[in-house]
């Protein structure tokens, strides 16, 4: 087994390193702060050639595999969360469907402008009545005279501020008494589709979280994504790739938890020395650096999966719940190592609680990846 990098994995995580250290983390906390965007960012990953990394080049992106997709989705999240999680469903959520399923002309279309960073990638999932349960989708696509006339609301959608159009799920009918749900790519300036971005949120406070409001949105047939009544089952294949996502994510917010919590561990005086050397600092920081490595070697199987060709969901939820959970339990000790200080702001573990916690809630809860594994080993 090779667990080197390829000479190109390796530039990008040089490159993407380079540019979280310098561009990226330097205005983290400000943002947390201000609720700031980072939209300079974004348009300077896209000239860096970031925003279509796993896409193929004649839709203007890098062709890439997710092994370097999950590179720079750790790099950015360990800057700076919010920008990790900005990414991260850009292509998985947004590009990822349109790519997997378009026809040749909607990739063109839509899957082009995300690769360049014209528009952000976003994906409509989740609703107020269908988070886990996302089969209890009560949006609504009527077909009348050539047209999708689709009715309903979503919530929790990342990036739609900053998307030019989406692929959603919606009920296009009925099929022996149960919901035929369908994907349809919705311009986000169609008249009747309202973007409200005004949620209060613990953490992630720099990336753009919103609900969606459809009323008469006109939509023309030729935008079903795949095939009619399939929806379901294609936003469950994208999910399976966003979940490496969110491990990588988590692999980059514990990655920097634990940094800051060994450096501060070396450099506070407690009784005479260094709090470092006393064992209990040490087997704390032992277990969140043997953590970090587990998940990050499971967050790359997945990937590694993924890139050959076969199968991967369960190794996709393994990894983002295993991740996920040990970012909450290493941001959680690095606050604990801090002790008084690790509760104030400026020094960032607690920014990086807040935001480790969303990472066992989106994209499925830790609790529904156990009902996926379970059905995955047979039980």
């Amino acid at each position: 087994m090779n667990f080197d990098l390829t000479s190109e994995q390796a530039m990008i995580k040089r490159t993407i390193r380079e540019f979280a250290e310098e561009e990226v983390a330097p205005g983290a906390i400000e943002r947390d702060k201000t609720k700031q965007f980072p939209t300079e960012i974004f348009k300077k990953l896209g000239e860096l050639g970031m925003l279509g990394l796993p896409f193929p080049e004649e839709y203007g992106g890098a062709g890439a595999d997710t092994v370097s997709f999950a590179i720079v989705t750790e790099e950015l999240s360990k800057a700076c969360a919010s920008t990790g999680i900005t990414y991260s469903a850009h292509i998985s959520l947004g590009g990822a469907p349109i790519n997997l399923f378009g026809t040749e002309e909607q990739k063109r279309k839509y899957l082009a402008p995300i690769c360049t960073g014209e528009s952000l990638g976003a994906f409509g999932l989740t609703e107020p009545n269908a988070g886990s349960d996302a089969g209890g989708t009560q949006t609504t696509a009527k077909e009348v005279d050539g047209e999708y006339i689709i009715n309903g609301s979503k919530n929790f959608i990342t990036n739609a501020s900053y998307a030019k159009h989406l692929a959603m799920t919606a009920i296009t009918g009925n099929v022996d008494g149960k919901k035929e749900i369908s994907a349809i790519i919705v311009p986000t300036d169609a008249p009747g589709f309202s973007v409200i971005d005004n949620y209060e949120k613990m953490g992630l406070n720099a990336s753009n979280t919103t609900q969606l409001v459809m009323e008469d949105v006109h939509v023309p047939l030729e935008n079903l994504l795949g095939k009619k009544g399939e929806g379901f089952k294609q936003f469950l294949v994208t999910l399976d790739g966003g979940r490496i996502g969110i491990g990588a994510m988590a692999v980059g917010v514990a990655q920097a938890a634990y940094e800051k919590a060994l450096q501060y561990a070396k450099e506070r005086q407690q009784f005479g020395r260094p709090i470092s050397q006393f064992q209990a600092i040490q087997f704390k920081l032992a277990d969140m650096a043997m953590k970090i490595e587990l998940a990050r070697n499971m967050v790359y199987k997945a990937a590694w999966l993924k890139d050959q060709g076969r199968p991967f969901s369960k190794e996709a939820s393994m990894c983002k719940l295993y991740a996920s959970e040990i970012a909450m339990e290493v941001a959680d000790q690095a606050v604990q190592i801090h002790g008084g200080y690790g509760y104030m702001r400026e020094y960032e573990v607690e920014r990086y609680m807040r935001d480790a916690k969303l990472l066992e809630i989106g994209e499925g809860t830790s609790e529904v990846q156990r009902m996926v594994i379970a059905r995955l080993i047979g039980c």
